[in-house]
C-alpha cells in the first residue's frame, strides 16, 4: 500500500467508516493501481481517455456493471481526497460516468409468506428457538440493517417507549420503534434464553443484545446463516436474508399507506431517492391485483 492510499484509509477509519466498507475500498484502489503498473501510468497524471481505458479492461475481463460503478465511486472519493490533500492538481473523476447498472428492485415476502415464517418458528421448541423468534420479529418489525441488528447492545433499548437506538451507516444514530408482540419474545429471550448462553461463553461480560449459540458476539455471517437454518428447522421453501426483511418492513408501511418521508426515517435513509425504489415493489402489486380483479385486457385477447 502506497504513502496516499495509507492516509486515505486511515482518514476513513478517523470518519468512522464501518471494516467492511474499507476492506471494499481497499481492494477496488489496489485493484486500480495494478492497473495502472500493468498500462505504465500514473495515479496523478490520468487523462479522460485512460479511465475510459480502465473502464473498458473492467468489463473486458467479466466485472458486472454494478460492481464497476461501486469501484468508480470508491475512485471518486479517493482522488477527492488526493486532490484535496495536494497529491494531485485535477481529479480526472469529477465528470468520468459510470457505466449504468441495471435497476434491481428490493425482494420482499408477501403477507403470507411473511406470516407463514413468524408462526412456523414460533411452534420450534430447541433451545435456540426464542432467540431465532426474537431476531425474525425485530427484523421485520424495526427495519434494522443486518449490521445494526448484531451491534446494538442491551443498553440502548428503551423497553418502556419500545425504541432502540441504533448507529446506522456513518454512524448516524437513530431511534428504532418495535412492536408489543416483538417486546415480549425480546424480554422472554433477555430473561430466559440470554442468560443460558452467556454462560458457555468464556468471555462472561458481554453487552451485545443478540448472542450467537457460544455465547459470543453475533456476526452479519451468523445471522445470515441463522435465517438458513430457520428455514431448514421449519421446513420451509423459502430463502430469506436480513436484508430481505428490511425490504418487507419498508413495503408493508407503503402498502398501509406511510408516507415515504417516515419511511425514511425509519431506514436511516440519506435520500429521499433510496426509499423512492419501494414504489416500484408497491405499484408492481397494485398492477398484479388490478390485473386479478379486473381482467378486462385479457377478455379482450380472448376474443381475438
Amino acid at each position: 500500500m502506497n504513502k496516499p492510499e495509507a492516509e486515505y484509509i486511515s482518514y476513513l477509519r478517523i470518519r468512522r467508516y464501518s471494516p467492511k466498507t474499507i476492506d471494499a475500498y481497499t481492494k477496488d484502489i489496489d485493484a486500480f493501481f495494478d492497473f495502472l503498473l500493468q498500462n505504465g501510468l500514473l495515479f496523478d497524471s490520468l487523462s479522460k481517455k485512460d479511465l475510459r481505458l480502465y473502464l473498458s479492461h473492467e468489463l473486458e475481463r467479466g466485472e458486472s456493471k454494478r460492481s464497476t460503478q461501486r469501484r468508480m465511486s470508491a475512485l471518486r472519493g479517493f482522488y477527492r481526497f488526493l486532490q484535496k490533500n495536494d497529491y494531485i492538481d485535477v481529479n480526472p473523476f469529477v465528470r468520468a460516468s459510470s457505466p449504468k447498472a441495471p435497476l434491481r428492485f428490493p425482494e420482499a415476502l408477501n403477507e403470507a409468506e411473511m406470516g407463514l415464517l413468524l408462526s412456523s418458528n414460533k411452534e420450534r421448541t430447541d433451545f435456540l428457538s426464542v432467540r431465532d423468534q426474537a431476531i425474525l420479529e425485530l427484523l421485520f418489525d424495526s427495519g434494522m440493517r443486518a449490521s445494526e441488528l448484531t451491534s446494538f447492545t442491551y443498553r440502548q433499548i428503551d423497553w418502556r417507549s419500545r425504541m432502540i437506538r441504533v448507529l446506522g451507516k456513518g454512524s448516524k444514530e437513530r431511534l428504532v420503534p418495535f412492536g408489543n408482540e416483538t417486546l415480549k419474545t425480546m424480554e422472554l429471550y433477555w430473561k430466559e434464553t440470554r442468560p443460558l448462553l452467556l454462560a458457555k461463553a468464556k468471555k462472561k461480560r458481554n453487552d451485545a443484545f443478540f448472542l450467537n449459540a457460544s455465547g459470543g458476539n453475533l456476526t452479519i455471517r451468523g445471522l445470515e446463516f441463522i435465517l438458513r437454518e430457520v428455514t431448514k428447522k421449519c421446513d420451509l421453501k423459502l430463502s430469506i436474508h436480513p436484508h430481505e426483511l428490511r425490504h418487507t418492513f419498508a413495503t408493508r408501511l407503503l402498502d398501509n399507506g406511510a408516507d415515504l418521508r417516515l419511511i425514511q426515517t425509519l431506514l436511516g435513509h440519506k435520500s429521499l431517492d433510496t426509499t423512492t425504489i419501494y414504489t416500484h415493489v408497491s405499484r408492481k402489486k397494485l398492477k398484479k391485483e388490478y390485473e386479478t380483479f379486473f381482467p378486462r385486457e385479457e377478455g379482450k385477447k380472448e376474443k381475438k
